[in-house]
């Protein structure tokens, strides 16, 4: 069973102006030599933390992370003006042009498995290969499975508690009735509203929660940040077409690719990745038995290690 590597420092952080409103929190560890790769954190609106450094062996990668407009360190927090999906694809080619990377591997989970996705699409020539776990797609009905019908069938006791507060009309379209909530001038409401919609994911997301989880999707500032985001993002559809994403594989079907699931994911079912894996002949998918949706499970983290290692081989034997 493959482990994380050891916790490492950054050796830079960089803060990079993206527009008039936003500005991005980015930093590096690992070799600045090595392998670039980029970590496209989950969310949208959670942010990256050091645990995502420890995917990658230090002496091998150069380690990028960036937190995505409005989330973590990035400023201004949970804004929503200017926050689109084309507009994230476009801060990360900023990204790579400002750090003067040609080509580098893209890693992503959940959210950030879809970003990563339409970067390369986007972008392709500059991808090396891409390492993703806990697949989404973006579409409608990978949003209302978990926000509307399907998860519910999984964790009524949870979801008793995420509807609660909603009228039957409400119901109806639970993720308009609490993006209206999130924008609200009632600042209690906002923020037990925000806290309900992290917590919801947060029960959801590990085949074994555990207290350290719960607390950290509790924290006030990690909650609003995903909640407002999240919510605005899929109230919008993720603002792209539905099956954006397999409809234009063909751009990317050359690239390598890592797709890893736990089969007992629960806010993003496998069929996902079975469906990209199919319309993707290069890409190889693991499925994990023992692992829900959470990249700090033992298997998914395996799976993870074991791939960023055989890519770094292969890309070695390459250069």
């Amino acid at each position: 069973m493959q482990t994380l590597y050891p916790s490492i420092k950054t050796f830079a952080k960089h803060t990079l102006p993206v527009d008039d409103i936003h500005t991005l929190y980015i930093e590096e560890s690992g070799d600045p030599e090595g392998i670039p790769v980029l970590v496209l954190h989950s969310g949208p609106g959670t942010g990256c933390e050091a645990y995502h450094r420890r995917f990658f062996d230090p002496e091998t990668y150069r380690i990028i992370l960036f937190d995505q407009r409005g989330a973590g360190r990035s400023t201004p927090h949970a804004e929503l003006k200017n926050n689109t999906t084309q507009l994230l694809v476009e801060d990360i080619e900023k990204i790579r042009e400002h750090l003067n990377i040609h080509q580098w591997l893209i890693f992503g989970g959940a959210w950030g498995s879809a970003l990563g996705i339409l970067y390369a699409q986007a972008h392709p020539k500059h991808v090396l290969g891409m390492i993703l776990h806990s697949l989404f797609l973006g579409r409608r009905k990978d949003v209302e499975w978990f926000y509307q019908q399907g998860a519910n069938k999984i964790f009524p006791d949870y979801w008793e508690d995420f509807v609660s507060s909603f009228n039957e009309k409400d119901k109806q379209n639970l993720i308009k009735a609490y993006h209206d909530r999130l924008v609200g001038n009632d600042e209690l409401l906002r923020m037990s509203t925000a806290k309900a919609w992290s917590l919801w994911q947060a029960h959801c997301t590990a085949l074994q929660p555990h207290s350290n989880l719960i607390d950290h999707f509790s924290d006030p500032h990690f909650a609003v940040g995903l909640a407002c985001i999240e919510s605005h993002y899929f109230v919008n559809q993720c603002f792209i077409e539905d099956d954006h994403i397999l409809n234009n594989i063909d751009r990317i079907k050359h690239i390598p690719a890592y797709l890893i699931h736990g089969r007992y994911d629960m806010v993003c079912p496998l069929k996902n990745a079975w469906e990209l894996q199919e319309a993707w002949p290069s890409s190889e998918l693991f499925i994990i038995r023992d692992a829900g949706h959470s990249f700090r499970e033992p298997g998914i983290i395996d799976a993870i290690i074991y791939a960023t290692k055989k890519f770094a081989r292969h890309n070695n034997r390459l250069a």
